[in-house]
């Protein structure tokens, strides 16, 4: 299989030298960086290339590496039914930097283009209907970007006065507590409460 994908690659790369920056082949699978203004194009050559071949769109997500100039990798999963492989894009992005749709190609990459807008806020140019899909209306922020708060910024409840829904500022109801998850069995050195093991009778 590595042999295969490496023959991928170099086919790949000599086809389409303006899209690829680098590729590699790790875990049974072919990872290929490519330059975020021509994935569009680069995606449409992957499904109509007939020793590619990558006719399903399996994926499409976001990572977020906030100590890099380039804050963002857009990531795109494509299977092969007919040569039966799998292919990995990756292309780096800066928080402000756009990333052209591929509805045009995949029409399935609406809702997943979406989603990573609607979690990292990575705006894709060209789409035909970009608004959030998981999140609710005004919701402020992206949950899935790494200096999102895990309580959030605001909490929403049900007011029996009101008798409506109303969303409120998130608020801790009790003080930060220090839990510790240690086992006796995992090897603390310490005896947890109730776990005492009763003295052995003398003889």
């Amino acid at each position: 299989m590595t042999e295969a994908l490496t023959e991928l690659g170099t086919h790949i790369e000599l086809k389409r030298p303006d899209c690829v920056i680098d590729w590699a082949v790790a875990q049974g699978e072919l990872t290929v960086n490519v330059a975020p203004a021509n994935i569009a194009g680069f995606v449409e050559f992957l499904k109509s290339d007939p020793t590619c071949g990558f006719s399903s769109l399996v994926d499409i997500t976001g990572v977020d590496h906030p100590e890099r100039p380039k804050r963002f990798d857009v990531v795109y999963h494509l299977l092969s039914m007919y040569q039966n492989h799998r292919i990995r894009l990756r292309l780096s992005i800066r928080e402000e930097d756009m990333v052209p749709s591929i509805t045009g190609v995949h029409p399935s990459a609406n809702w997943f283009e979406r989603e990573v807008f609607d979690m990292f806020g990575i705006l894709f140019t060209g789409h035909p209907d970009l608004r959030r899909i998981l999140t609710d209306y005004g919701f402020r922020g992206y949950p899935l970007r790494k200096d999102f708060p895990t309580t959030g910024y605001t909490e929403v409840r049900y007011d029996e006065e009101q008798k409506r829904v109303v969303y409120e500022p998130v608020s801790l109801v009790q003080e930060y507590r220090q839990f510790d998850f240690m086992s006796p069995w995992e090897g603390a050195q310490y005896v947890l409460p109730g776990d005492e093991k009763p003295e052995e009778a003398k003889g």
